[in-house]
C-alpha cells in the first residue's frame, strides 16, 4: 500500500550509513510540485551528511515507480510562470542529483514514465524487476521531454532517447532498458531485487566516503552546463503546456 496523502509523502530512513529516501503519493507516485521540491532538499542535505556514504531512491507501495509529473497539476497550470516552476521541479531535482557527493542507487519495482524515467537516468546505478518497463509519453499530451531529455541521452544515447520519445505510446522493457545502459541489474522480482540492493548498498557504504565521492564526480563530468541548461528546458516545456493543443490532450486523457 502505498501513502493516501493528496501532496504526497517522503521519507528519509539512514542505516548502515546508506540513506534509504521514499516517495509516495496517491496517483501511481507522481509529483506534485511540493514533492519536488522537498526531495531536491533532501538530496542536498545528504549530500553534505558526514553520517552518509550511500543514498537509495525508492517509491511506494509494489505498482508503478513513478507516473511523472501530475496530471492535475499540469492541467492547473494557467501561466508561463506556473510552468516555469512547475517543471523546474524536475530540473532542480536531476540538478540535485548530479550534484549530490553520494552515489544514487535506484530501486525501480514497477513502471515509470515521463519525468519518473528522467529520475531513474539520474542515478548512478540502479537494480529493477523485470515488470519495470518505461515510457515517454509527453509528445502524446502535447509538451516533450525536454527537461529529462540530457539525463536519459547521458544513459541511453541519442538513438535510445529517440526510440524512446518518438514512440510515446509504447512501453519499453525492462531488458531493453538494461540493454541500453538505464538499468545496471533487473531481477525477477521484489524480494530478490530488495536482498542483492541491500546487500550492496550496505557494501558500497563501507569504502572510502572520500573513493566514493570523487568516484561520483568523475560520472558527472561534463554536465556543469545543466545548471542553466534545465531550467531553459522548463521554460521551453512551460510554453507547450500552455498551448490549445495541450490543453485539449490532457483534458482528453484525463476522461479516458
Amino acid at each position: 500500500m502505498g501513502t493516501q496523502r493528496p501532496n504526497g509523502s517522503l521519507y528519509t530512513r539512514i542505516h548502515n550509513r546508506v540513506a534509504y529516501v521514499e516517495f509516495g503519493h496517491p496517483a501511481s507516485n507522481s509529483f506534485v510540485s511540493g514533492m519536488l521540491e522537498r526531495l531536491g532538499d533532501t538530496l542536498k542535505e545528504l549530500s553534505g551528511n558526514t553520517l552518509v556514504s550511500v543514498i537509495v531512491l525508492r517509491s511506494e507501495g509494489d505498482g508503478a515507480f513513478c507516473a511523472g509529473a501530475s496530471l492535475d497539476e499540469l492541467l492547473a497550470v494557467s501561466s508561463l510562470e506556473e510552468g516555469k516552476k512547475f517543471f523546474g521541479g524536475f530540473a532542480g531535482v536531476i540538478n540535485a542529483m548530479r550534484r549530490c557527493s553520494k552515489p544514487i542507487l535506484g530501486r525501480i519495482q514497477g513502471k515509470a514514465v515521463g519525468g519518473g524515467v528522467g529520475l531513474i537516468a539520474a542515478c548512478d546505478y540502479v537494480f529493477a524487476t523485470e515488470g519495470a518497463a518505461v515510457r515517454l509519453s509527453e509528445l502524446s499530451i502535447g509538451i516533450a521531454p525536454l527537461v529529462i531529455a540530457p539525463a536519459v541521452e547521458r544513459k541511453v544515447g541519442k538513438a535510445g532517447l529517440a526510440e524512446l520519445s518518438l514512440a510515446p505510446g509504447e512501453w519499453k522493457s525492462a531488458y531493453w532498458a538494461k540493454e541500453k545502459g538505464l538499468y545496471s541489474r533487473v531481477f525477477e522480482n521484489v524480494s530478490e531485487l530488495d536482498r542483492e540492493l541491500e546487500f550492496h548498498a550496505e557494501k558500497l557504504a563501507s569504502f572510502s566516503p572520500d573513493a566514493l565521492k570523487d568516484l561520483k564526480g568523475i560520472f558527472w563530468e561534463g554536465t556543469d552546463a545543466w545548471e542553466d541548461l534545465l531550467p531553459r528546458r522548463a521554460a521551453m516545456t512551460a510554453k507547450l503546456a500552455l498551448s490549445p493543443y495541450t490543453k485539449e490532450a490532457l483534458e482528453k486523457f484525463r476522461k479516458k
